[in-house]
């Protein structure tokens, strides 16, 4: 049996347990992470980040799994907080990631926020993906009471619903119901968001394997894409509230999407191997 070090991060409140393996390579199952995202018997987190060596050209290489033990294709928040870590370790302000998904460029500013490039927003049915073609800027009614939601690919599936006031949401109830819904063959995280006045919202978010977190950074961008595509903002640039904290978004005209928010380190431990 041997330990394992760990970093405890979040960015916004969405939290992560961050785990470099490029030094120290070993296997964990998915019965592993569920056991160190458990928040009453483990470490407890949103998502666990795996640092790995770069197959394809990159500075290195990350792997995303939820909570429940799936394997992510993307992660906005967990991605700019590894970031953070490997760029203060190496003493550097910009990387380049690879993802299950695509490359992801982060950079460091001065006063320590982090952006990452998220790549291509995909609109698409294909791309996001459902399980028919459709309009995905105006989908069907998915549940009783919410109206034309929205969805995006952001490396990972999104449904973005507007309403009036985020903070009615039963979102436990109806979280659950959308990921699960067939038309999202991948499931979906799930997000809803009401209007603060100028180019300013407030997003609560059921995620994809997790549950109800304090922050999203792919549903932040999956926000802002799904607002200028519904002319709700100005621009293409959003300030998005979430529970745990503020981030913004940027949908470039060339369809890239950079995500920007704070990061914090929260501690270091260990675990054992046998964790689960």
């Amino acid at each position: 049996m041997s330990t394992v070090p760990f970093t405890k991060m979040h960015g916004a409140g969405n939290d992560f347990v961050v785990i470099d393996l490029r030094a120290h390579p070993f296997d964990l199952s998915a019965d592993t992470y569920s056991a160190i995202a458990d928040r009453h018997r483990g470490i407890g987190c949103d998502q666990i980040i795996l640092i790995e060596p770069p197959q394809n050209g990159a500075d290195l290489r990350f792997r995303f799994h939820n909570a429940d033990g799936s394997e992510a294709g993307a992660c906005g928040n967990g991605a700019r907080c590894a970031a953070s870590k490997v760029m203060a370790e190496n003493g550097v302000n910009a990387l380049s990631i690879e993802t299950r998904a695509t490359v992801l460029e982060a950079n460091r500013a001065a006063n320590g926020e982090v952006t990452v490039d998220m790549g291509p927003a995909h609109t698409d049915w294909e791309a996001i993906p459902l399980s028919k073609a459709m309009q995905t800027d105006d989908l069907p009614d998915l549940i009783d009471g919410f109206s034309g939601p929205v969805a995006v690919g952001m490396g990972n599936p999104h449904c973005v619903f507007f309403v009036d006031d985020a903070e009615a949401v039963d979102i436990e109830t109806h979280g659950p119901a959308i990921e699960h819904h067939p038309l999202f063959p991948e499931r979906t995280n799930v997000e809803f968001v009401s209007p603060l006045g100028g180019n300013r919202m407030r997003m609560r978010v059921w995620e994809r394997g997790v549950g109800v977190t304090l922050a999203c950074g792919s549903g932040v961008c999956a926000v802002v894409v799904a607002a200028v595509q519904r002319g709700l903002i100005d621009g293409r640039s959003a300030e998005i509230v979430a529970d745990g904290g503020i981030l913004s978004a940027t949908w470039r005209e060339d369809g890239h999407v950079l995500l920007t928010g704070p990061v914090a380190t929260s501690f270091l431990g260990t675990f054992e191997s046998n964790l689960a």
